[in-house]
């Protein structure tokens, strides 16, 4: 059991100040393996002044002292992503490979930062004005419970390359993990109060975060109701806020894909993190002559996955995060049924042999409508809908009825030809061909999956103002 009791604030763990403790729980045997003492609102007040005190020589750094903060980061979290791996395997319960990626990811971050700083030119000549990019100041930087580690490094990295120090609230299912990447980035010694870690509840830590005059910019990761009531918060300041939020992806299969292929891999892309990714292909499309065969490689698909505790390296989907989320999709599943979709494989309750844990039986539906309650809302667990269109332009009109627009998947033997449907997708991303994303390209999406983009010199821009200076 371990006792977490202290927020990192002005360079140094310290103890907070706040009265509510929660038990850290392995969703795996749903045993407590720790507990956690939430910051309080004066514990991110504290964060915040530390912060402001770090923004005066950190605003005006020169790009050869930033470059080298974000190498001693790298190193840093690359010297503990043994035990980022095993925290995010007890505490979320991510499979071994997933968690493995994660923490892999975590230190990347930084040196794709690195890679867009160092090119990147902070003045420019335009007619007669000579404009200036300057740091936007202390920024706020939210992440969810589902990818802790790596976007609390992803979002740090751009703040810190383009010179903004940060106050980092991570969710509070996530104080483990939490835990470990402040000691680790500890490690690399930077200046005090570049960045800071309060770990509380959004009510008063990040009501804190998104109303005090003294934080000029929110970068948000979450689920779409908590990003509007961010916005709305941060508006009274006029606070540069970014927002990614949730999504209900849609999976094309055009009508000469390879279903051998195409359709494993978009299984895989709807379950990946247990299912529990907001880039998740939830939606699968596909020709209404082709259902049948699209079924039966489906059902063959998730026969093969494993099931397992998340430590085990055969374990291809491990439990969900907490009591909470498996509640939320064990009702989804049931709604399924309820309003007329027809199982293909999986279904309500845990798997066989698995009584204790948060598992999930893998879903999949078809006879889905795109009006349905698991076609429309973000589930967040692993069940995935097929659904059937008459023609392509049927195809992208499904696709784009949602409230969201996240992320697409086309899959197609003609790549050509899935550009120009993917040219025609409400989506922030899309992907052909393939279910691993462009880590140095924009991320982010439209309608409300979000505002702004994230990662590479995107990332970076989204912490910076432009000041023009004509003479």
């Amino acid at each position: 059991m371990r006792s977490i009791e202290t927020a990192y604030i002005g360079g140094a763990f310290v103890p907070v100040t706040g009265d509510e403790v929660v038990d850290i729980i392995d969703p795996a045997s749903e045993r407590p393996i720790g507990t956690l003492r939430l910051a309080s609102r004066d514990d991110a007040r504290r964060a915040i002044a530390a912060a402001g005190r770090a923004q005066e020589a950190l605003g005006v750094s020169r790009k050869t002292e930033r470059l080298e903060m974000l190498k001693s980061l790298q190193a840093a979290i690359l010297g503990r992503s043994d035990d980022i791996r095993d925290a995010t395997v007890e505490e979320y319960g991510a499979p071994l490979a997933r968690a493995r990626w994660i923490s892999r990811y975590a230190s990347d971050c930084f040196g794709y930062s690195a890679d867009a700083l160092a090119d990147y030119d902070f003045q420019r000549r335009i007619g007669t004005a000579m404009v200036h990019m300057q740091p936007v100041g202390v920024s706020a930087l939210i992440a969810p419970w589902n990818a802790a580690a790596g976007t609390i490094c992803s979002k740090l990295a751009s703040a810190l390359a383009a010179g903004c120090a940060s106050v980092i609230k991570p969710s509070e299912l996530s104080g483990l993990q939490t835990q470990v990447v402040a000691e680790a980035l500890h490690a690399a010694g930077l200046p005090a109060g570049v960045f800071n870690f309060v770990c509380g509840r959004g009510s008063d830590v990040g009501d804190e975060l998104c109303t005090s005059p003294r934080v000029a910019r929110v970068s948000f990761t979450g689920s779409t109701a908590t990003g509007k009531v961010i916005a709305r918060a941060a508006v009274e300041t006029m606070k540069r806020v970014s927002l990614s939020l949730s999504g209900k992806s849609a999976t094309i299969l055009l009508d000469d894909a390879d279903l051998a292929t195409a359709v494993p891999m978009a299984v895989d892309g709807a379950f990946q993190n247990n299912g529990q990714a907001c880039i998740a292909g939830t939606r699968l499309l596909v020709p209404a002559a082709r259902i049948s065969e699209v079924e039966a490689i489906a059902a063959s698909a998730v026969a093969a996955l494993t099931v397992g505790h998340p430590s085990d390296p055969e374990t291809t989907i491990g439990p969900l995060a907490s009591a909470a989320q498996f509640e939320r999709v064990q009702g989804f599943i049931l709604g399924g049924l309820a309003q007329g979709a027809r199982l293909v494989a999986g279904g309500p309750g845990k798997p066989d042999g698995r009584a204790t844990g948060f598992f999930v039986r893998p879903t999949v539906f078809s006879d889905v409508d795109n009006d349905m309650d698991i076609a429309r809302q973000e589930i967040f667990g692993p069940v995935l809908s097929i659904i059937p269109y008459q023609d392509e332009a049927d195809a992208i009109r499904i696709a784009n009825d949602s409230i969201y627009g996240l992320e697409a998947y086309v899959f197609s033997t003609d790549v050509e030809r899935a550009r120009r449907v993917a040219e025609r997708l409400a989506a922030g991303s899309v992907l052909i061909n393939r279910i691993a994303p462009e880590l140095r390209a924009p991320f982010g999406g439209v309608k409300q999956s979000g505002v702004g983009r994230e990662f590479g010199v995107f990332g970076l821009e989204s912490f910076l103002e432009a000041k023009s200076i004509a003479a």
